[in-house]
């Protein structure tokens, strides 16, 4: 027996490893690229690359023409300006605002009834005094105001002429109003603050009217004196005379009271309306001065400065070419090595347009939220910038492999730190955190790989950020704790860095659900939840189709081991394997797994009718598939799990059946197709074969099933069927082995008992 095992062993494996494919020539592969390239899909791939390249470009040079200067941080390099331009001397600006707001006048409100008074008073005395013949006739509260005498008292009456006021009394009396609105009468203290004012002017307020004057002619009611001086000035003006001029005096002097008074609110709106008509004051800067030097800490002064230079210079030199040039090249040479990269090792990418115009959308936009969100807000260039690279490295971990994502996430990383004017040293953060975050998820069938990668990966940034800190950042100039506040702000660093892993994580679990929709993917959370057996497909199928069900879990478990051998994606062909044969329950009686003895339903059909019950399952499982929503990648499962095979039993059959020329030939009795175009598929393809085969023989010893599994794999290969799949020679050998480890193990031999041992065994085990 174990010299059989050997020799069929033996020419299996001679028999796979014997197989080499045609090398491909160097004319064969420009023809194909060729056509590739002038296909349909290749113009679409090609557009969605300019368009890629323009906008990576626009976003390089955007983020080139800034410097990351953060208040409080100390300045990683040093800057020169490269033209002469002025700046605002924001110190000089704001003593100059401050000055016009302490010059700005102030404003004074008129006190109407006080000047109407004055006014009906004058006009009213007349009338008052017409008809007393003395002076101890009148009230004496009305002599005292009016400082009336017996010459005053007869000056006064000598106004009344013919019953009437003299009209140019009263014309005198409008006028004198009209000078007191003009000549503000203050109490003592509004008239002494005034006076220490600055402002030359004061701002005067009457109906609705404003006026400016100089401040020296307001009047100090509390002044007895210069009160009486001007108002006999106004009162000659207004014009008064005589007697009766030093009656009207005596009234604006007596019980004098103010006419203005000061109106705080108004007062402040014009000074800050004269702060904001004060221009910045600006100082000149000539080219070649130095801006900014590297350990020097940052105020916003300084990066106003750096603005106002890069202002200045792209208004007069503008983007030179040779930086246009500079980020194209970039741009260019990362989008082409991807496409390149792409096409020689991403084939699940390349051959969907729609998928490589998601993955540059990503691509672009977390550039530009890393890139834009690092030049807002320098203080976080560690968060911003290394967490979108981590972002569409994780993505295009769970959406594709790891071996696409670090290329991909390395390039972005590349195009982060030229746009950003990174060092090398600080793309090497980028690039180890990137790194981290692809080797910790290999495959998620849990979200606590999720936490666990963002735990790591924060770690693993925390650590570089720290130790390349030290290496690469200038010494802090000028301080007195220089090394204390190198330690601040290394800290501060470390902690975001750590919190970027965090971070990134918690949006890849958020971001899940849109991924699978976007990118067409099932992640392994989703299929951790369809291997559940209590999925409602999956309970329908034990339900109706107990064999299938069974034999679906023993192709699973047999393909999970051989797709684990070789690298590939085990819980996606486990779940593949358990619903591939969901077809069957439709017409389950006619699979051999769920017939329980007797006739079977295939000897009452020709052998066209057998083939069309047998070739439909694939058929009716896709449509299962779709009616129970069962992700995309799940369908090529089911519809290629036979690929292009004969259905062997029928075609014997019917050619034994036949007469003459009517014998069918071996395409009528193949199934559709597709072949497997994963090497996921073309492991369930020989998984479930094997596991058919196996169940046949009688005597399933190792070396018997070794041989049985190498004799399919050789006829799958030499048949056509792994023709469209990534399977290598050296992989298939390994699935082989694996599978026939695998199945012996599950058909291991028995002791065979005699009859009454067999029944002691029983009961044995039944107690």
């Amino acid at each position: 027996m174990a010299a059989e095992r050997t020799r069929s062993g033996a020419v299996g494996r001679s028999r796979v490893r014997g197989l080499r494919r045609p090398r491909t020539s160097p004319s064969e592969i420009a023809s194909r690229l060729l056509r590739e390239v002038t296909s349909r899909r290749g113009l679409s791939l090609l557009g969605i690359g300019i368009a890629t390249l323009i906008a990576l470009t626009l976003i390089v040079q955007w983020g080139r023409r800034h410097e990351l200067l953060a208040p409080g941080r100390v300045a990683q390099r040093t800057l020169v300006a490269r033209v002469s331009f002025e700046v605002e001397d924001e110190a000089a600006t704001t003593a100059a605002r401050s000055e016009a707001r302490l010059r700005a006048p102030r404003v004074y409100v008129a006190q109407d009834g006080v000047l109407d008074e004055i006014a009906a008073s004058l006009k009213n005395l007349p009338r008052t005094v017409e008809a007393a013949g003395r002076l101890e006739q009148i009230d004496p509260q009305i002599v005292e105001r009016f400082g009336l005498s017996e010459e005053r008292l007869a000056a006064i009456k000598a106004l009344i002429r013919e019953g009437k006021v003299d009209p140019a009394y009263d014309a005198a009396v409008d006028r004198l109003r009209e000078l007191l609105e003009m000549n503000p009468v203050l109490d003592p203290v509004t008239w002494q603050q005034e006076r220490q004012a600055l402002g030359e002017f004061i701002e005067l307020r009457v109906g609705g009217q404003s006026r400016r004057i100089s401040e020296s002619i307001a009047i100090n009611a509390g002044d007895s004196q210069s009160l009486a001086e001007r108002m006999r000035m106004l009162a000659r003006r207004a014009p008064f005379s005589g007697e009766v001029l030093e009656v009207v005096v005596a009234r604006l002097t007596r019980q004098a009271a103010p006419t203005f008074r000061y109106d705080e609110l108004a007062s402040q709106e014009v000074a800050s309306a004269a702060a904001a008509g004060v221009g910045p004051v600006r100082r000149p800067i000539e080219a070649g001065s130095v801006i900014v030097r590297a350990g020097e800490k940052v105020t916003p002064g300084l990066i106003e400065m750096a603005r106002a230079e890069r202002r200045a210079y792209e208004e007069r030199i503008g983007t030179p070419w040779s930086l246009w040039v500079l980020s194209a090249s970039a741009s260019l040479a990362v989008v082409g090595g991807l496409g390149v990269y792409v096409w020689a090792f991403c084939p699940r990418i390349r051959r969907s347009a729609a998928r490589v115009g998601w993955l540059c959308v990503l691509g672009v936009l977390t550039l530009a939220i890393g890139v834009h969100g690092t030049v807002l807000n320098p203080a976080f260039v560690v968060l911003l910038s290394a967490a979108p690279s981590m972002l569409l490295a994780v993505v295009l971990t769970l959406a594709y492999d790891q071996r696409s994502a670090l290329a991909i996430g390395a390039a972005h990383a590349l195009l982060v730190a030229l746009a950003l004017r990174f060092d090398p040293a600080q793309v090497l953060i980028v690039l180890a955190g990137v790194a981290t975050g692809v080797a910790l998820l290999r495959e998620v069938r849990e979200r606590r790989t999720l936490v666990r990668m963002g735990v790591w990966t924060g770690v693993v940034l925390a650590l570089s950020t720290a130790t390349i800190s030290f290496g690469v950042k200038p010494r802090p100039v000028e301080a007195i704790d220089a090394m204390g506040f190198l330690l601040r702000e290394v800290a501060v660093d470390t902690a975001l860095a750590g919190f970027s892993g965090l971070l990134v994580a918690g949006l890849a679990m958020f971001m899940l659900p849109w991924l699978e929709r976007a990118f067409r993917i099932t992640t392994g959370l989703t299929l951790m939840e369809l291997r559940d057996p209590k999925q409602p497909l999956l309970r329908e199928l034990q339900r109706r189709a107990p064999g299938t069900y069974n034999h679906s879990l023993h192709v699973a478990s047999i393909a999970e081991d051989a797709a684990d051998a070789i690298g590939a994606r085990s819980l996606l062909t486990y779940v593949g394997a358990l619903y591939h044969d969901i077809g069957k329950m439709n017409k389950p009686e006619y699979f051999v797994e769920n017939q329980s003895g007797g006739v079977s339903k295939h000897e009452k059909l020709s052998p066209a009718m057998s083939l069309l019950v047998i070739v439909g399952h694939v058929k009716d499982g896709v449509e299962l598939a779709r009616e129970f929503g069962l992700p995309k990648p799940l369908h090529h499962f089911i519809e290629a799990h036979h690929g292009t095979t004969l259905v062997e039993y029928f075609y014997h059959r019917a050619r034994t059946e036949a007469d003459g020329d009517e014998a069918p030939t071996e395409f009528e009795y193949r199934y559709p197709g597709p072949k497997p175009q994963t090497k996921e598929c073309a492991i369930l393809m020989l998984a479930d074969a094997v596991e058919s085969a196996t169940r046949t023989l009688k005597e399933p010893t190792p070396s018997r099933i070794d041989t049985l599994v190498r004799e399919i794999a050789t006829k799958r290969l030499l048949d056509g069927q792994f023709d469209e799949c990534a399977l290598t020679l050296r992989e298939l050998n390994t699935i082989v082995e694996t599978i026939s480890r695998s199945v012996a193990a599950i058909y291991h031999g028995r002791i065979a008992y005699p009859k009454d041992q067999r029944q002691r065994a029983a009961r044995a085990q039944r107690a």
